[in-house]
């Protein structure tokens, strides 16, 4: 059996390597080209026209692994796929309006919000008729705390903040993408201790996790610095639904808060720079999210994802020691 997670994530990283020569030159060739915020770090403007929607490498390569490895497919991995789909086709949409307008801003907030309450909702709703259950997994703390009803909206706000804090962290080359297979990893050793511990339905979880680690090691190849393309809110959303269900189906959504430590910092960055600006007027940070920060402090991109990859892997280490011994 152990060999179909290599599988897995031999798959994904040979489908998605396949995928960028044959996809990028089809994103020049329809001019899906960038658009660079003109507020942002002044060396980025030279990125601008560099292809995106290249999150529809990963989407391919991981449906493709975990077809072939998982099936026939349960409810945890199915779960986990809809999320991981139904978030890129959101994020797909933002791409596809900043794309036809020519600007850096697809939906509204608000419209990106409510779309992706619905679908939080959505993979809620199926994780219940599933037997998923109210209860979770507290760090450091052995067994589970039940929640009741208050499971569902503190869930879903908890959700939905780690999905954007996913998608604010793809502002660098490689940045996101790189992070996520440090993610990624911590919740496939997290489904092996699972099964290991009886939760037969675990293994494919470990399958799903373990494409996504595979695809997203290929699509690095492409998006590291400098960047072929960029996986846009196609790749970045998608990757957080992802996410989000691998934390929902291993019962570990506060766990989630250490295993994408990186997002949480970073979803924090904007919150506090926003916040400070509307009290006192003045910025807390150089710019947000926080790895802007650091390149206009003098760090090159390399060096500022080089740290932030290092940070993510000491996270997703200490997350699986933790659920561990939990």
């Amino acid at each position: 059996m152990t060999y179909m997670l290599i599988l897995s994530t031999g798959i994904a990283l040979v489908v998605s390597l396949i995928m960028g020569p044959l996809l990028i030159p089809k994103l020049h060739q329809w001019k899906f080209g960038q658009n660079i915020r003109l507020d942002g770090p002044q060396h980025h403007l030279r990125k601008a026209g560099t292809p995106t929607v290249g999150g529809i490498i990963i989407l391919i390569a991981v449906v493709v692994a975990v077809g072939v490895c998982a099936f026939p497919l349960n409810m945890p991995v199915l779960i986990c796929l809809l999320s991981f789909v139904l978030f890129g086709v959101l994020g797909g949409l933002d791409d596809v309006i900043k794309i036809v307008k020519k600007r850096n801003l697809g939906l509204t907030a608000k419209q990106k919000l409510f779309g992706q309450f619905v679908l939080v909702g959505v993979i809620l709703a199926l994780a219940a008729w599933a037997g998923r259950g109210t209860d979770m997994v507290l760090p450091f703390v052995q067994g589970s705390f039940e929640m009741g009803w208050l499971y569902y909206p503190f869930t879903a706000v908890l959700l939905v903040g780690m999905i954007n804090a996913v998608n604010l962290t793809d502002g660098l080359d490689g940045l996101a993408s790189g992070s996520v297979i440090f993610s990624a990893s911590a919740f496939y050793c997290i489904a092996l201790i699972l099964w290991t511990r009886g939760v037969n339905e675990a293994w494919e979880i470990a399958i799903f996790a373990a494409a996504l680690v595979g695809a997203c090691f290929g699509f690095l190849r492409f998006n590291a610095y400098p960047a072929q393309v960029f996986m846009g809110d196609c790749g970045s959303l998608a990757l957080g639904g992802a996410l989000a269900a691998l934390a929902v189906m291993t019962r570990t959504e506060i766990l989630f808060l250490l295993v994408g430590f990186i997002y949480v910092v970073e979803l924090l960055s904007v919150v506090l720079q926003v916040l400070s600006f509307k009290a006192r007027g003045k910025r807390i940070f150089r710019m947000s999210p926080l790895h802007h920060h650091f390149e206009l402090g003098g760090w090159s991109e390399q060096k500022v994802v080089a740290v932030f990859w290092g940070c993510s892997f000491v996270a997703a280490t200490v997350s699986a020691v933790v659920f561990f011994l939990a």
